[in-house]
């Protein structure tokens, strides 16, 4: 019959429309994030001259995305990378995680509202399906912000703890601290994610190795090393090379073999079964229908509250409601402000115009003043011109008797 070439069709469909997955990376700044995430997918992220989202100053927690298309075996990966620069950097970290909760419901928020399009063939997924916590190796256990954090996303994505830049740590401090970190998580009943059973033996030695390692404990390096004639990406120590490739040095190949050969469609899965799931029936449930009843004698709707909540109808006018008292305030709130500008325009007006009062009467005043100055001067130019013409007058006529003398021959 053949039906065995079914599985041919899926993966030819499959790998015709592509994968998509998106990891997010959590952890303060300095834990060798961005390095670590160069070195899973052996691409440059964040180049050298845009420096990665820990080296950039950030006031507040932010979500940043970053998007790559790998292409191997013709299977093409849109991998999306979330960055939070700024986590954990502040001197009072209360709530810094509600940028990274509010991220992770906008995209389930995204993908809801995709699945109640009419049209659905274009549903891109862009919920987050794996979070990296990056854990500081400071070898005394969680901080209080590592477990309020983890507590809050628990059930939100699916989350794995690593222990960051762990070649800080001797291979005894190293388990130690794993212990320590795994009994915390148990005791504040924080729910990683949980590996399932493969149905291959080999693959099922490869999950208990995992869940036996946890939290991993990586190491992060964009730099080849030539070790003993072989070229290695590791970190160079003035006491020897710190292999990123090697299971002895760390647990990096245990997590790219997680998240790429092994575990990324389950990863998927859960976040489309279970928490995805949870968000939407969240949502539908706010929306259900409790209490309807249709009253045909009076031809109208009866309202009927139940315990597990109102009617969509029956919240809908409260919003109503509410939205007119938000209103009504707001209108009463703005009058109020008018009338206060208004008031302060007034009086600038008033101000402005006794200002000009007092200046028109300080100028009223000053040309009074020099009017009568003016006055004073013209008065006294005229008594000295009246004074000049009479002595004019004299001396003239003293001239004219002087002539009319000489004429005569009289000499005085």
């Amino acid at each position: 019959v053949f039906f065995c070439l079914l599985p041919n069709q899926v993966y030819r469909k499959s790998v015709k429309r592509g994968f998509e997955f998106t990891l997010m990376v959590v952890g303060e700044s300095g834990l060798g994030k961005s390095t670590l995430i160069n070195s899973l997918f052996l691409t440059d992220m964040y180049s050298g001259e845009y420096p990665g989202p820990s080296h950039r100053i950030k006031k507040t927690v932010q979500v940043e995305q970053s998007k790559v298309l790998m292409k191997e075996g013709g299977v093409q990966l849109l991998l999306t990378i979330v960055d939070t620069p700024g986590f954990g950097d502040a001197v009072d970290n209360s709530n810094c995680w509600q940028p990274v909760i509010d991220h992770i419901d906008s995209k389930f928020e995204d993908y809801l509202n995709a699945e109640s399009r009419v049209n659905r063939r274009q549903m891109p997924d862009s919920r987050v399906h794996c979070c990296l916590y990056f854990i500081a190796p400071s070898g005394h256990g969680l901080k209080p912000l590592d477990i309020e954090f983890m507590k809050r996303l628990h059930e939100k994505v699916n989350v794995i703890p690593l222990i960051a830049k762990a070649d800080t740590l001797t291979p005894e401090e190293c388990q130690q601290f794993k212990k320590q970190i795994m009994r915390e998580i148990l005791e504040h009943k924080i729910k990683i994610y949980e590996f399932p059973e493969m149905d291959d033996e080999e693959e099922n030695k490869i999950v208990k190795t995992i869940k036996d390692r946890l939290p991993l404990a990586v190491v992060g390096s964009n730099t080849i090393i030539e070790v003993n004639g072989k070229k290695v990406r590791g970190r160079q120590y003035p006491w020897g090379v710190a292999e990123v490739e090697n299971g002895d040095h760390c647990d990096f190949t245990l997590l790219r073999n997680m998240l790429i050969r092994t575990h990324m469609q389950d990863l998927k899965d859960v976040t489309n079964n279970v928490h995805y799931e949870n968000y939407r029936s969240r949502k539908l449930a706010a929306v259900t229908c409790n209490g309807i009843d249709n009253n045909k004698t009076k031809g109208q709707l009866t309202k009927v509250d139940t315990v597990e909540g109102m009617s969509p109808i029956a919240q809908m006018e409260e919003e109503r409601r509410e939205h007119v008292a938000k209103m009504k305030k707001m209108e009463m709130e703005m009058e109020q402000v008018f009338e206060m500008k208004v008031k302060e325009k007034i009086q600038k007006l008033k101000d402005s115009e006794a200002e000009l009062q007092r200046r028109h009467e300080q100028m009223k005043k000053n040309l009074e003043a020099q009017h009568k100055e003016l006055e004073e001067r013209r008065r006294q130019f005229e008594e000295e011109r009246s004074t000049w013409e009479t002595q004019q007058r004299i001396l003239e006529q003293q001239k004219m008797t002087l002539d009319k003398n000489k004429k005569k021959g009289k000499i005085f």
